[in-house]
This record gives structure tokens, sequence and C-alpha cells, in this order.
């Protein structure tokens, strides 16, 4: 089992938005009309997060990084040339896509009448009725297909932050080495160089341990302490036990 921890903001939005992007593309291959209507209301979420105006700078910014790093390696001879141009390519791709878009991040949505009421509705239990939005139950009732169509397009506008953040996440954990490290009595702690700026911890651990880790760090130390949930499964206590796992840190 797979944990993450992010060591600044800017990466914690970068891992919201990734497992938001995931979920919306798992519910647009389903076809059930609940499956549909989550899907929309991941939108909104994502529409949400990426109303930050500073966001499309930041991965911009990220995008332009890794281009001027992997550019150094150009005159490298233990370098794959043709691969490095495939990834230089690539974040040229994401950066002019991400950079032509105008305006806010989901306007489009947010113009579209029946997407406009069913957002504003969604904080009212059962505020979706089919005697609230009409307009929306009949949608709900097209074939899957053209439902399935019409997220695609809605979701169209989001592809270009989607693919960037996949693929600036994708180069980070490939930064990271693999390392197995014990915990003694159900703690572990480690010194990080404070010459090295690390931004993404990935922890895996065996699920037959039933053990679940509490993750702490900054720039110079990180902390796992382990944890055992209760017979009933509503609390986590404690554990004293001797366990080892995969620890990755990513630059």
């Amino acid at each position: 089992m797979l944990y993450e921890y992010p060591f600044n903001e800017r990466l914690r939005t970068y891992l919201r938005l990734e497992q938001l992007f995931q979920r919306l593309l798992e519910l647009i291959t389903r076809e059930a009309k609940l499956d549909h209507h989550f899907a929309l209301v991941t939108m909104f979420e994502l529409i949400e997060v990426a109303a930050r105006t500073d966001l499309k700078s930041d991965v911009l910014r990220d995008v332009e990084r890794q281009k001027n790093l992997l550019d150094g390696l150009r005159s490298n001879p233990d370098i794959d040339q043709d691969v490095l141009q495939n990834i230089m390519d690539q974040l040229d791709q994401r950066y002019a896509s991400l950079q032509s878009q105008a305006g806010r991040m989901g306007q489009s949505l947010q113009d579209n009448e029946m997407l406009s009421a069913l957002r504003s509705r969604l904080d009212i239990p059962g505020g979706t009725n089919c005697f609230d939005l009409p307009g929306y139950h009949r949608w709900q009732h097209l074939p899957v297909a053209q439902r399935q169509d019409d997220l695609r397009r809605w979701g169209q506008c989001l592809k270009p932050l989607a693919d960037a953040i996949f693929l600036l996440l994708g180069m980070l954990r490939d930064t990271g080495t693999p390392q197995r490290v014990a915990a003694s009595r159900g703690y572990f702690q480690q010194s990080l160089p404070p010459s090295k700026a690390y931004q993404l911890l990935r922890l895996r651990i065996d699920p037959a341990l039933n053990l679940v880790p509490e993750i702490s760090g900054n720039r110079l130390m990180v902390t796992v302490r382990l944890l055992r949930p209760s017979a009933d499964g509503c609390s986590l206590q404690s554990c004293t036990d001797n366990a080892d796992f995969e620890l990755t840190l990513c630059a």
C-alpha cells in the first residue's frame, strides 16, 4: 500500500488535482447516471482548486524549470538523447497548451446554464431532484454514449492542466530511489541533507501488517509513526512493533 507525503503546499495542490483528475477519468468511463453525476461534482471540485490565481503560473514555472534542467543534459554521453528529446517535446507541448489557454480555468463550465444551476444546488441536501433541476434530470436520462461525450467535451477545458500535472508528478516520482528501512517499536526518523530540497516522500508498506503510517516532515527531518487500527476500526492506536517498509525521497 502506497502513501505519499508532500513537503510543500504547491505539491499538496498538485496531488489533490491529480487525485481529482484520476477520479474524473474513471467516472466518465462508467455508464450509471450516479457515476456521471459525481463526474460533474468532481469537475466542480477541480474548478474550485484551479481557481487559485497563482496555480497556472506555478505549473508553468515548474514545467519551465524541468525544461532547463533537462536542457543541461544534452551534452551528457551517458544520457539517451532520443529519450531526453521525447521528454523535452512533452514538456514543450504541455507548456504551450497551458500557456495558450485564455481566461480563468474552467470558465466554459461556469458559463453553461445547466451546469451552473447544478453547481449552485449541490450544497442543498437533495437539491438536485427532478423538480429542482428538470433540465439536468433530462440530461441524466440521455443515452450513455451521449452523456459520456458531453462529459469529455465539458472536461476538455481542464485537459491542459491535467496533462501538465500528470507529467510533472511522473517526472518527480522518477527522481527517487527506493530504500528499505526499519521502524523500531513503531517509530522511524531520518535526517535530510540541508543541501537538497526534497519535495515528496513515498512510503510503501505491506497491507498484511495492518499498520497505518503517520508521516510528518520538513526540509531537515522526516518522521514516521506507525499506528494500528482499533478492533472496531474506528480509531488508530500507537503501535510498538518493529516493522520495515520502503521509503523513497523525491526531489
